[in-house]
């Protein structure tokens, strides 16, 4: 039996939201192995300038990642969706290891296989110098608190 990652397409707005926030979830936890799961074995990605392909350079590239951009916190939101793609906004925030802060914002387009992972992965980002007053992400680390506001809630 193939591995599967419900809710599987084709998505409902309520499972495309559902996804949603499960990749926001996942991202949070800032665990590249169990990040990596959620993407087909061949899996295919541009982030940013790289491009990344199968789950060895997946968890590759989050290991560097997240050993860069140190108290990572991430919230996406649905932007559009249909029978098996998924297109959200995103923001996140972290800081280097000078303690200066960022928050980045972007766009991702997905696309699912029949098994509910994905299969690409297109982001788009670009990073904005924040002072760390200026923070609005301080739940601890790990998913999200329900409370706390979304992108839209804050204005972003």
């Amino acid at each position: 039996m193939s591995e599967q990652r419900p809710p599987l397409p084709p998505f409902t707005r309520e499972s495309a939201i559902q996804k949603v926030r499960a990749a926001e979830d996942g991202w949070n936890s800032r665990d590249p192995q169990k990040v990596s799961l959620a993407y087909s074995p061949d899996s295919v990605w541009r982030n940013r300038s790289d491009f990344v392909t199968g789950r060895e350079e997946i968890v590759e590239f989050l290991t560097r990642k997240w050993r860069r951009e140190q108290e990572y916190r991430l919230i996406k939101e649905i932007w559009a969706y249909s029978d098996n793609r998924i297109a959200v906004r995103f923001a996140y925030e972290w800081h280097d290891d000078s303690g200066n802060w960022f928050r980045s914002y972007g766009n991702e387009n997905w696309e699912f296989d029949e098994n509910g992972l994905m299969r690409t992965r297109f982001a788009s980002i670009n990073d904005l110098p924040i002072a760390e007053n200026e923070r609005l992400f301080r739940w601890p680390q790990g998913r999200r608190p329900d409370d706390h506001p979304g992108l839209s809630d804050l204005g972003l």
